[in-house]
């Protein structure tokens, strides 16, 4: 089985462009996905979870609840399959009520042997909705983690949103530092909402800084909604997440999702344009292909045909969840976005 995996993994790397005469290569996936309104059917008198109760309008009962929790399984469990038998290694999430629906998704039999892990805090958002990472301990190990609040004044007054949450681990062999984020909404507006997620930005950014204070070379992986696209001021400015790998140093964060975004191509529609919110951008350290630690290798958009709506107002956009009141029996209006790492297997 070991020698069926090592040539997949090395047909895999000849596709990918990394040489593999007379060497050996481990393959990681890293991934995130909104899971849009992933809440489960119980009232919680904490949050405004009223939508997605058996008794509301939208009829959220058992069975639309299981139905949502399958098909997010149908995405997750495919998303780097082409191009190692585990699948993701590693991912972020949002839009998640609690640990409940994760702990539902996870023991779906579509992730039978890959043993997923949950890291989840819950924020103070009025809507309940959280971050949170899930990771198969074949692959890392946690050995720090920590929800860090933002904090936001809307009109004069503070307003609860999402906390960034940062885990500190190994990841096969190599110390990372992850951060999955979920910023305000352009409620109100793109402009006039601005300054919130600029704010959440310089919360991760913070401690970003101070990592690469003590090692330039750390590696670190921000993830999440931002809300924004990768030229937006709260991800170009604030994070100053550059998309030109030949202009990141040490110390700084490159975001392949830039090219994406001016490509037209996005993970998000609204109005007929397209979005580039989720993002994952990675820092210097693993931008060095000669290194004997994991590297980048390249930047993906996970888009199936079947993810995405076929007729109707909202034709090419991904397959939403619910049409007003309507289930639509979709997956999310977000796509998930993934990295593909690489290592050199020592002999």
């Amino acid at each position: 089985m070991q020698k069926i995996c090592f040539i997949f993994i090395v047909l895999i790397f000849l596709s990918l462009g990394v040489s593999a005469q007379n060497k050996q290569y481990r393959v990681g996936i890293i991934g995130f996905y909104n899971c849009e309104n992933f809440y489960d059917t119980i009232d919680d008198p904490r949050v405004d979870d009223a939508e997605y109760l058996p008794n509301s309008q939208n009829h959220y009962d058992g069975a639309v609840y299981q139905d949502k929790v399958g098909r997010l399984t149908e995405v997750l469990s495919q998303v780097g399959r082409d191009i190692t038998p585990d699948g993701l290694s590693l991912f972020g999430v949002s839009e998640i009520e609690n640990e409940t629906v994760l702990n539902d998704l996870v023991a779906q039999p579509a992730f039978k042997g890959r043993n997923y892990k949950i890291v989840h805090y819950d924020s103070p958002d009025a809507r309940g909705v959280d971050v949170a990472l899930i990771y198969n301990p074949k692959y890392f190990q946690v050995l720090y983690s920590e929800p860090l609040h933002v904090d936001l004044i809307e009109e004069g007054k503070p307003h609860a949103t999402r906390d960034v949450l940062w885990v500190n681990g190994i990841y096969d062999g190599d110390t990372i530092n992850v951060f999955v984020n979920h910023w305000p909404s352009r409620r109100g507006g793109e402009e006039a909402s601005a300054p919130y997620r600029a704010t959440a930005a310089r919360v991760a950014k913070h401690v970003i800084d101070s990592l690469m204070a003590i090692n330039p070379e750390t590696k670190v992986v921000l993830m999440g909604d931002l809300n924004d696209d990768p030229t937006s001021p709260s991800v170009a400015k604030v994070l100053v997440a550059k998309g030109d790998k030949e202009k990141v140093r040490a110390g700084g964060l490159y975001n392949p999702w830039v090219r994406f975004i001016k490509d037209g191509v996005g993970t998000l529609a609204y109005d007929d344009m397209w979005n580039l919110f989720d993002q994952i951008i990675i820092s210097h350290g693993w931008l060095d292909q000669t290194q004997h630690g994991w590297f980048y290798n390249k930047a993906l958009i996970f888009r199936k045909d079947f993810m995405i709506q076929q007729s109707g107002k909202y034709k090419g956009y991904p397959l939403r969840t619910f049409d007003g009141n309507t289930y639509q029996h979709g997956y999310s209006d977000h796509l998930p976005t993934y990295i593909v790492l690489v290592k050199e297997v020592v002999k």
